[in-house]
């Protein structure tokens, strides 16, 4: 009797194929042969599920994005701002092995969606989310006067904080460790708070 192949499954270890492949031989060469090989499978077997190599890029693709935001949205709810901010920041950045190879991965695919029009409309998803999700935070520590209230030019260091903090990761792994990486963060927020009670006219203490 023929083995039963859930396609859904069988799609998921191709995607973890197509990762493995593109983070140890870069994502030049995640051709539909290589990722077939990786995979255990016949060229042909391949296409049966993606056609293509862009089908199959644009699905890997897709599948760094909706881990991270699968990982944001089952974060326990957190009452305090400042380590709400902490949490959700700490999500975004690679402080572990899975979020250093989709760091990694991240960054190749944002690279090959230069010149990849598949990719573009995705990398832009990605960009707006992260984006909308630093203005978020910040409303909601300037709410609480832990952020100054120009959330437009605050969102905009944010945001570039967190791009520069993963590509220093990807390229210095051994200097910018997940210990510097959660520094630089509380150094910032601590840095938003300091401005938000000057701006309020709150003595500093300590």
């Amino acid at each position: 009797m023929p083995k039963v192949v859930d396609p859904v499954e069988r799609r998921r270890e191709l995607v973890e194929a197509v990762l493995r492949v593109i983070r140890r031989d870069g994502l030049e060469q995640a051709s539909v042969r290589n990722v077939a090989r990786e995979a255990g499978l016949s060229m042909g077997s391949l296409r049966h599920y993606f056609a293509s190599q862009s089908e199959l890029m644009v699905f890997a693709f897709r599948t760094i994005i909706d881990r991270i935001e699968s990982r944001l949205a089952s974060l326990e709810p957190e009452p305090d701002p400042r380590r709400r901010a902490e949490r959700v920041l700490a999500e975004l950045l690679p402080l572990d092995d899975e979020r250093r190879a989709e760091n990694e991965i991240w960054l190749a695919f944002t690279s090959r969606a230069l010149v990849d029009p598949t990719l573009r409309d995705l990398r832009d998803e990605g960009y707006d989310a992260l984006r909308a999700g630093c203005q978020v935070i910040l409303t909601d520590l300037s709410a609480a006067g832990l952020a100054p209230t120009d959330i437009p030019v605050e969102t905009e260091r944010l945001h570039a904080l967190l791009d520069g903090l993963a590509v220093h990761a990807a390229i210095r792994p051994h200097i910018h460790t997940a210990q510097s990486l959660r520094a630089a963060i509380a150094h910032h927020l601590d840095a938003l708070a300091i401005e938000a009670a000057v701006a309020l006219g709150i003595p500093r203490t300590g």
